[in-house]
């Protein structure tokens, strides 16, 4: 791997650049909580070489909607399942948007 490509990775926002210490930090929680996060599969960590766990952008993203809920007074099992259902939500009305744009298109070509 070049310079460049490691560069390139800042972009990535599904690319594993935190530690669990440095994501604790951003998020102004405990390593605790990420792996409660983890452990309720809400977030899976990549693993460095070393075993070591590493988060992305998206998966801190995840994690501090979960820790707003949380702060909130969600117990952290809940706070994982509301935030699992919304993505699923989001994502069916993705899905449902595209149905609808797809068969509108259909509809004025035919």
């Amino acid at each position: 791997m070049t310079a460049d490509d490691s560069y390139g990775r800042l972009d990535d926002e599904d690319y594993p650049a935190y530690t669990m210490g440095r994501a604790a930090e951003m998020l102004g929680t405990t390593p605790g909580f990420l792996r409660a996060l983890g452990d309720a599969r809400l977030i899976t960590p990549l693993r460095s070489p070393g075993g070591h766990r590493r988060y992305s952008r998206y998966q801190l993203r995840i994690a501090a909607r979960a820790r707003a809920l949380v702060d909130q007074g969600t117990p952290i099992e809940a706070a994982c399942r509301i935030v699992m259902l919304e993505d699923q939500l989001e994502e069916a009305r993705r899905m449902n948007s595209e149905h609808r744009a797809a068969r509108s298109s259909r509809t004025t070509t035919a």
